[in-house]
């Protein structure tokens, strides 16, 4: 009968601790979206360093929503007011945010509005991400005045055909710097 029990109690544990660790990997590819238009922008690669987080942009869409417009084997447009005028695909947008087991998200970090080639420039705000379902929500703030995107699971069988899928686990690193 003891056997029954603690095997019992190992499974319960098991089972509350389940979610705790899942809820911590938020890497893989995620789909941005535009918050104006409700369509898909970007495809972003979500990865650790050093037990950090980061998120690199993989894949640009077109105003359509589905048409690839850049991607990192491409990397046709590029930041001017970015230092060394790096390319929008392959460019890491968040980083450096460490998990919070209290609050079960990533904070502490920063993340980049990359703006674009044509007057918008770059605008770096603090960060945090959590896992809300199968989303990830990704919030940008000022203290605590911030703006949350919704970020759908990307596989990477949605790639394009022919695309090759970077493997984001070898990924180090590239912090952005303004001009």
């Amino acid at each position: 009968m003891r056997k029954y029990s603690i095997l019992s109690t190992i499974i319960l544990l098991l089972l509350i601790a389940a979610p705790l660790f899942a809820e911590k990997d938020v890497t893989g590819f995620w789909k941005t979206i535009d918050d104006e238009t409700g369509l898909p922008k970007s495809v972003v690669a979500v990865y650790t360093h050093n037990d950090m987080l980061y998120g690199r942009v993989v894949l640009i869409y077109g105003d359509d929503g589905r048409t690839v417009e850049d991607h990192i084997y491409q990397q046709t447009k590029h930041s001017p007011y970015l230092k060394g005028n790096p390319p929008f695909a392959g460019l890491d947008i968040f980083w450096d945010l460490e998990y919070n087991s209290r609050k079960d998200e990533w904070t502490g970090g920063r993340i980049m509005d990359p703006g674009d080639d044509e007057g918008k420039e770059p605008k770096v705000y603090g960060a945090a991400i959590w896992k809300e379902g199968s989303d990830l929500i990704v919030r940008g703030k000022i203290a605590f005045l911030g703006r949350n995107q919704t970020w759908k699971p990307f596989s990477p069988g949605d790639f394009p055909a022919g695309f090759k899928v970077p493997d984001y686990r070898k990924f180090s690193p590239s912090i952005p710097e303004k001009e």
